[in-house]
């Protein structure tokens, strides 16, 4: 019996066999079809050694330069509405929460293409759910703390689910197709967002309040 392996961009994850699932090919390609492609991958999902590491980069990259853009716009009209802080966040985490779950459609339906246009289950070098859950991640800057280490430990602590998957990720990548696909980091990145709040909590509890 052929056997399929179901990949993933999580590098240290061990590799599992299954039956092989032959996934319906689609000829020719089509304009929607290269679409796909380069959603699902983010422009880094053939680069060599880690692509989901490269991935959350993207998502990293990404999520900076959307939340950049809409504080610049909103603290440009501040002075002149006369803004009060609340309505410049409100609108700004509006924005970012839009922003992932557009994100978030946008690679289920182009990880479930691409997996039928590779034949191949979980292909690794889909990352675009890399993105999402690095994006879901760095959320939890922005609500009380946002430089430099809270960026990192977002990134690092999103990177260790993701490969960790506790319970119950690994169990979201039963799921079928690109749903399955982003579920499971999505998962990572619920888990990194509210392990990275608590860490800027403690922060400011015991470093900042007590200085």
């Amino acid at each position: 019996m052929e056997l399929s392996v179901k990949e993933s961009s999580d590098e240290l994850n061990p590799t599992v066999s299954a039956p092989e699932v032959f996934l319906p090919a689609t000829h020719p390609k089509r304009a929607s079809d290269y679409l796909a492609l380069a959603i699902a991958t983010c422009g880094v999902g053939y680069l060599p050694l880690a692509p989901g590491t490269w991935g959350s980069l993207v998502g990293v990259g990404l999520y900076l330069f959307l939340w950049g853009a809409v504080q610049s716009v909103l603290f440009t009209n501040a002075a002149l509405h006369r803004f009060t802080l609340l309505e410049i966040w409100t609108p700004a985490m509006t924005f970012m929460l839009l922003s992932i779950v557009f994100v978030s459609m946008a690679g289920i339906w182009a990880a479930s293409r691409t997996e039928k246009l590779l034949r191949r289950k979980d292909p690794s070098v889909v990352v675009i759910d890399e993105v999402s859950g690095q994006m879901i991640a760095l959320l939890s800057g922005p609500f009380w703390l946002h430089t430099w280490w809270s960026i990192i430990s977002a990134f690092l602590l999103f990177r260790a689910f993701d490969i960790w998957k506790p319970y119950p990720i690994r169990q979201f990548e039963g799921l079928e197709s690109g749903l399955g696909i982003m579920a499971d980091d999505i998962g990572a990145g619920v888990y990194a967002l509210i392990t990275n709040s608590v860490l800027i909590t403690l922060y400011l509890l015991f470093f900042q309040g007590g200085g």
